[in-house]
């Protein structure tokens, strides 16, 4: 491992998409979401935990409106955002060029998906309310 490497994300994007609507499987808290931070300070297998929950907390925060098509963006986006955190984990813990390579893959697709699915609850936000 290098030096004190730090890749800081910051709260799941969809904590902006936390309106009035009915929270999945939680009740709204004032409490902040849990962040992810990517870094060679911890071990490989602790990073993986806290990406995981942070995954976790996130799709069982995830506003529902009993709307599949809706509920299943709204549930996907914390789920890609964990593969992303996950991705950016293995990143700073190997230099085995396929992984890397996987990773930067995972990295680059999930956020382009992350932001596409922004953009559809974005479109069809009238039609959820």
């Amino acid at each position: 491992m290098q030096g004190a490497g730090l890749l800081a994300l910051g709260a799941s994007p969809l904590a902006a998409l936390a309106t009035d609507m009915h929270m999945h499987g939680m009740h709204a808290e004032n409490t902040a979401p849990p962040r992810f931070v990517a870094s060679t300070a911890k071990p490989f297998g602790a990073l993986m935990d806290d990406a995981m929950a942070v995954m976790d907390h996130g799709m069982q925060a995830a506003p529902m409106n009993g709307q599949p098509a809706h509920d299943f963006m709204t549930m996907m986006i914390p789920h890609h955002q964990g593969a992303v955190d996950m991705a950016k984990s293995i990143l700073l813990n190997t230099r085995d060029p396929e992984v890397r390579n996987l990773a930067q893959g995972i990295v680059t697709e999930q956020a382009n998906e992350i932001r596409l699915m922004q953009a559809w609850l974005e479109r069809h936000a009238q039609s959820a309310k």
